[in-house]
């Protein structure tokens, strides 16, 4: 007996290392340590989020993030990118193949921080939720409300179908994911919910993610000094934009028992940028020497962004203050990162770099070859159509009042109101507080002038004659992902219109103009003031990275071969349309542009090979 349990022993005893192994396998945080396979790490993270880049440049956007000395990229999952209408998922088509995106980082060496909100920000069109969650009356976003809290689970169950397997305990890159996101400072804005209901909320999401399938561990990001309203018991809390190492400890341990991993997650290398405002810019010294300080202190950090990027189509979110009702996210999203928006290394890449070969074991990888670019020749308009005429052939909507987007059954890009009147006016002040965000205004054809959010511009003086008819194109600039707001996000006109305080009701008619598809351009007879298709046809030999150069023009969107490149506007400060060479055909190329104001008729497309992100033009408002 005493030799059989001596050799059980020594069995147990060479089984030891197998049993630790398998305790240890992946990543997990104990001991106040990030940890790989047992083994104690720093999370050194960019940001940059898939559906912002061409998907045949994740790759070399990967490679370019590691060069810079990282080894953790982190994105956001935007649930109305993929739920493209209601019930209908697109994890697949172009930039939606988030699998691929993480099978790529995992390919390069990297690991991978999801955030899959429901609630992302990232100045995305209404913080990634999808527009008709508005249509339900019982609905009440990110509150603990029954019919959301539902639509949400739906979400997450058909996300995690397709991240299942890549998670680091499955051997996968995916080492840790977000609870919610920054709902610290939805508390602080939010102070008509009770404390109690919010609590209810945060602890609703965290567990729906657990029970979906989503492994620990998780974490939740906010300012140090919103964790009481953000923090989840059990649940990391890390902080954004803490440079304050003392600071950032102490409130990680006040709620994380007293112990790290300590880690800055949104690591502001850059800022965002609006329309008719400053573009930002921040120094390198100043990120790299945080950097810097970070690495001394032990401190993980994710750089928010590393990467930006641009907000094809009408991707693009909003934020507000006193001055502006809305403050439109310009197209690009290159945030003054380390890495462009073309994809470059730029000097404070290269600080950056610098800081972090200095504090490697090991020589960093080589900086990818620069993809492409090019300044082609000016090319001629082909064809050119007229924007009021080309909708009305459509089926008008016909209602007493004027309906919003929503309630139209449509997300984005433009609306029609159209009301004909069989009294003159021969003086009036037209007055619309409920518009969202910036028409055009006719009378009988002719442009009368603009209203526009931005400037807080809701009426204007016209005069309509017997049986004239009166017109309004409003376009939808984006829906606010940020702050109280975000509850308030209905788009066109969205109360009841007035001309001399006298309400204007019955026969609206609406015809919706969505442009998620590229138009068949005729050429036909334009005039100026009037909004117009304009269509270019480009050879091309050898396809390669450009910039379209708008400074020319007004307003309006840019299609390349069925690419909405996003929206342009002569404000500022960007003047200049991204085109990614690989959306380019070696051969024939068709360029169709919606330009709103059409101040000038238009004759040429102008390209360059440098970004204008600068040049604001305040003499426009």
């Amino acid at each position: 007996m005493n030799k059989i349990l001596f050799k059980l022993g020594v069995l147990l005893i060479c089984l030891m290392p197998f049993f630790n192994t398998a305790q240890t396998k992946g990543f997990s945080i104990s001991n106040g340590e990030f940890k790989q396979d047992g083994k104690i790490i720093k999370i050194h993270s960019g940001e940059m989020h898939y559906e912002r880049i061409p998907k045949e440049y994740w790759r070399h956007r990967l490679q370019m993030l590691k060069a810079m000395g990282l080894n953790t990229v982190a994105t956001y999952v935007f649930w109305n990118y993929h739920e493209i209408e209601p019930g209908v998922w697109d994890f697949k088509t172009g930039n939606r193949d988030l699998a691929e995106f993480l099978r790529i980082a995992k390919s390069e060496g990297l690991y991978v921080i999801l955030r899959p909100g429901p609630y992302a920000c990232g100045e995305w069109e209404f913080g990634g939720y999808p527009w008709w969650l508005q249509n339900n009356p019982d609905l009440v976003i990110r509150t603990n409300n029954k019919a959301f809290l539902e639509a949400c689970k739906t979400y997450l169950q058909n996300l995690y179908a397709v991240v299942k397997g890549n998670f680091a305990n499955q051997g996968g890159p995916i080492i840790m994911v977000q609870a919610e996101n920054e709902f610290g400072s939805y508390v602080s804005q939010r102070t008509d919910i009770g404390a109690e209901d919010h609590k209810a909320y945060k602890t609703a999401i965290y567990n729906m993610l657990k029970q979906t399938g989503f492994p620990e561990p998780f974490f939740t990001s906010d300012g140090t000094w919103l964790f009481e309203g953000g923090a989840v018991e059990g649940v990391l809390p890390t902080a954004n934009g803490e440079s304050n190492i003392e600071n950032l400890k102490k409130q990680v341990d006040k709620y994380h028992k007293g112990q790290g991993p300590y880690m800055v997650a949104e690591f502001y290398s850059g800022w965002l940028d609006h329309w008719a405002e400053p573009f930002i810019k921040i120094g390198s010294e100043e990120i790299a020497s945080q950097t810097k300080k970070y690495l001394d202190a032990g401190v993980s950090f994710n750089y928010y962004m590393v990467h930006g990027g641009t907000n094809f189509g009408f991707t693009s979110g909003a934020n507000y203050n006193e001055e502006s009702d809305i403050q439109p996210d310009i197209t690009s999203y290159d945030y003054d990162a380390p890495i462009s928006e073309a994809g470059w290394a730029t000097p404070k890449f290269m600080a950056i770099r610098e800081v972090m070969q200095k504090y490697s074991k090991t020589k960093l990888a080589a900086i990818p070859e620069k993809i492409p670019v090019t300044k082609y020749p000016n090319q001629g308009i082909k064809s050119s159509m007229d924007v009021l005429s080309w909708i009305k052939k459509e089926k008008a909507v016909v209602n007493d009042q004027p309906l919003t987007f929503e309630k139209l059954g449509q997300g984005n890009g433009y609306v029609l109101y159209r009301k004909r009147f069989t009294q003159p006016i021969s003086s009036g002040k037209l007055k619309i507080e409920g518009l969202r965000d910036f028409a055009t205004v006719y009378v009988n054809g002719v442009k009368v002038g603009e209203l526009n959010r931005v400037f807080k511009n809701y009426d204007l003086t016209l005069s309509i004659p017997f049986n004239g008819i009166l017109e309004i194109l409003v376009e939808n600039m984006g829906r606010i992902n940020y702050g109280a707001e975000i509850v308030h996000n209905t788009k066109g006109i969205i109360s009841p219109v007035f001309i001399n305080e006298y309400e204007i009701s019955g026969g609206w008619e609406m015809y919706k103009m969505p442009m998620n598809e590229v138009p068949a351009i005729k050429n036909e007879s334009i005039k100026s003031g009037r909004p117009v298709l304009y269509e270019s046809i480009v050879n091309i030999e050898k396809p390669a990275d450009t910039f379209l150069d708008m400074t020319a023009w007004g307003k309006g969107i840019v299609f390349v071969n069925g690419h909405n490149l996003g929206r342009y506007w002569k404000v500022g400060p960007q003047q200049t349309l991204y085109v990614p060479g690989c959306w380019l055909n070696a051969g024939v190329n068709k360029f169709v542009i919606l330009e709103q104001l059409n101040e000038n008729t238009q004759a040429e497309l102008t390209f360059t090979d440098q970004p204008i992100l600068e040049k604001l033009n305040r003499d426009t408002n």
